[in-house]
C-alpha cells in the first residue's frame, strides 16, 4: 500500500488542482478528473455488481481446515458455485464524506468476519496488520462483448506490516479499520514467531473517491475501485510527534480528522507539532507523566484518575502462568494560571 505523510490530503488538493487545467504551457490539452459526484455512482455500480456476483470462502471459516490461513478468498457465483451465498447478503454498510468534497458521501461497504477481541483503533493510532490490496478490473470483457467484473491483486504481505494510520492515502481502509477490533493477546514462539489470538478479520470494498482517484501508485488504473483483505493483530495509540499526548486527544473538534487542528496556526497540526501553543516551551514539558505502582490483575485496586489525567500505556505481563502484572502510565494536562486552557494549549503559560 503506497503511504504519504500527514499532508496527504493537500498533496491531492494539487493534483486535483493541476488535473483541473485546460491546457499546459507547451499546448497539450489537460483532461481534467471527472466529477467527484457523478464518479461516486460509477464506483457504487461497480462495487455492487462485484458484492452480487462474487462470494468469499465463508465455509472455510465455519469450518476451518487444520492447514487454514484464515485469508479472505473470491470466487464468482457461477456453475458449481451458483448456490453460494453473495457478499451482498453479508456484508455491512456505513456512509463516509468524501475527504475532497464534502458535498458527496459514499456507502462503503465491509465485510466482518471476526470483529477481533481487543481494542480498536481510532484513526490517528498505529496498527499492525496483514493485508492483501486488490482493485476492480472493469475493463476486460468476454467473447460477447460483456465486461466482466473481475479482481486484480496488486499489493500484500502475510506477515504483520505496521501502519501509522495518518499516513494512508486511501482513506476508506481507515475508515474501516476503526470499525474493527485488534487481537486479544498473543504468544512469542519458540522459533521467535509471534502467534495472535482472537485478532479482527474483515474487508472494505473502496470507491475511487475514498481511495487514489486520479493519482493511484504504478500498476493501478485510474478510478480504480479497491478491496483491502486484512487481520488486524494489533493497535496502539498515536503519538506522532512523540510529546506523550495521543493524537486522537490532539483532534480538538471532534471530527474525524487530526489534520485541521492547530492551536499555534503554524504549517505543523497539532498532532505533528511538538510545541502546540508555540509559546517556545516543548508540550512535553508543559504535561506531568505519572508511572503508578504495579498491581496484580484481578486483585489490587486500579488507580482513580483525575479529569484531566489521561492513560497513554497499560503494560500487562505474564509474571506467572495465568498470573498478570499491570503497570499503568498517565499524563496530567496541568493548567497553572486555571483559566480552563491546559498549558500545552495555552502561550501565555
Amino acid at each position: 500500500m503506497k503511504k504519504v505523510k500527514f499532508l496527504a490530503a493537500i498533496l491531492i488538493l494539487m493534483v486535483l488542482s493541476i488535473l483541473s487545467c485546460k491546457s499546459s504551457d507547451d499546448g497539450l490539452e489537460v483532461i481534467p478528473p471527472r466529477d467527484r459526484s457523478e464518479e461516486a455512482i460509477v464506483s457504487a455500480a461497480e462495487i455492487e455488481t462485484f458484492l452480487t456476483t462474487h462470494f468469499y470462502n465463508y465455509e472455510e471459516f465455519e469450518n476451518p481446515p487444520a492447514d487454514f490461513d484464515f485469508m479472505i478468498k473470491y470466487d464468482t457465483i457461477a456453475d458449481d458455485n451458483s448456490g453460494k451465498i453473495p457478499l451482498i447478503e453479508q456484508v455491512t454498510s456505513k456512509n463516509v464524506k468524501d475527504r475532497i468534497d464534502e458535498s458527496v458521501t459514499y456507502k462503503l461497504y465491509y465485510l466482518n468476519v471476526a470483529q477481533g477481541e481487543g481494542e480498536s483503533p481510532n484513526f490517528p493510532d498505529v496498527t499492525s496488520v496483514t493485508y492483501e490490496g486488490i482493485y476492480l478490473n472493469n475493463e476486460t470483457k468476454n467473447l460477447d462483448g460483456d465486461v466482466i467484473n473481475r479482481s486484480e491483486v496488486f499489493d500484500g504481505s502475510v506477515v504483520p506490516v505496521r501502519f501509522d494510520l495518518t499516513e494512508i492515502a486511501v482513506f476508506g481502509f481507515i475508515d474501516v479499520l476503526t470499525e474493527f477490533n485488534a487481537a486479544s493477546g498473543s504468544v512469542i514462539n519458540s522459533d521467535g514467531t509471534v502467534t495472535f489470538e482472537n485478532y479482527g478479520i474483515g474487508a472494505a470494498f473502496i470507491p475511487s473517491g475514498l481511495a487514489y482517484y486520479v493519482s493511484p501508485p504504478t500498476g493501478i488504473p485510474i478510478y480504480s475501485q479497491l478491496i483491502f483483505n486484512f487481520q488486524l493483530m494489533s493497535t496502539e495509540l498515536g503519538d506522532q510527534d512523540l510529546d506523550k499526548i495521543p493524537s486522537i486527544y490532539e483532534n480538538l473538534d471532534g471530527d474525524n480528522s487530526v489534520f485541521d487542528d492547530n492551536t499555534d496556526g503554524d504549517t505543523l497540526p497539532n498532532f505533528a507539532d511538538n510545541d502546540d501553543d508555540g509559546d517556545g516551551r516543548l508540550t512535553i514539558n508543559e504535561i506531568v507523566e505519572t508511572v503508578y505502582p504495579s498491581f496484580i490483575e484481578g486483585v489490587g485496586e486500579e488507580p482513580v484518575l483525575a479529569s484531566n489525567e489521561i492513560e497513554i500505556n497499560r503494560k500487562r505481563e505474564e509474571i506467572t502462568p495465568g498470573v498478570f502484572e499491570i503497570t499503568i502510565t498517565t499524563i496530567t494536562l496541568t493548567d497553572s494560571n486555571s483559566d480552563g486552557t491546559p498549558d500545552y494549549l495555552d502561550p501565555d503559560n
